[in-house]
């Protein structure tokens, strides 16, 4: 079941994004409706992933930053294109759900060409903290207004984050959506990015617990 094009469209509340087309799209997870937004204030075209029924409490919900080299190339270097894989599975087998995927996040919002060299940088031994600031960059730019209004636009009136970032959930609270649960998205760690994730942890406070017990490859 997926959910149907009048649950479009429904917010009251004055909003910068724009739903502009929904339709039903066939993927190698199940068959979604696809919902499509113009953010009015930057431009920025963005789409969410809706599975089942989703007029109920706590929805569970992704909130993926857009990456190129993970999400699209399969990159090893992070782990974000095993998880987009991973909340789509999760969210059929839930039954219900939303994916929201986020276009003006790669790099952490500060863009693909510097991210890539932020890329560059740790080749040569900093972190993805210290890589950011040493080009005079923001460590996160992200900002999660248009999730919120989506969401809204959505009908959604709370959700179960699917996400291992505390920090994400704290900004989804301040532009008022209600999240009663985080409920962890954990990958099994490479030797590729086990330094990448420990960081993410360390000096980002991403709850990634099963690195306890990763090998040590450094």
């Amino acid at each position: 079941m997926t959910v149907s094009d009048g649950q479009f469209g429904n917010g009251a509340r004055p909003s910068g994004v724009e739903h502009v087309v929904s339709l039903p799209l066939s993927t190698g997870h199940g068959v979604f409706r696809a919902a499509g937004y113009l953010d009015r204030d930057r431009g920025d075209e963005q789409m969410a992933l809706v599975y089942g029924d989703i007029g109920r409490e706590a929805v569970l919900t992704r909130v993926h930053s857009e990456c190129l080299t993970g999400d699209v190339f399969g990159s090893t270097h992070c782990d974000c294109g095993e998880q987009l894989s991973a909340a789509l599975d999760t969210i059929v087998r839930e039954g219900q759900g939303i994916l929201l995927y986020l276009r003006g996040h790669e790099g952490r919002g500060i863009g693909l060409l510097a991210k890539l060299r932020a890329m560059e940088l740790q080749t040569q031994g900093l972190d993805t903290v210290d890589a950011n600031l040493a080009l005079g960059l923001p460590v996160d730019a992200r900002d999660y207004r248009v999730a919120a209004e989506i969401l809204h636009d959505l009908g959604v009136p709370s959700i179960r984050l699917l996400s291992n970032n505390p920090l994400k959930q704290e900004a989804l609270l301040r532009y008022g959506v209600k999240v009663t649960e985080r409920v962890p998205l954990l990958m099994p760690p490479r030797q590729e990015n086990i330094r990448y994730l420990r960081t993410k942890r360390e000096r980002l406070d991403h709850h990634l617990p099963h690195l306890d017990s990763a090998a040590d490859w450094s």
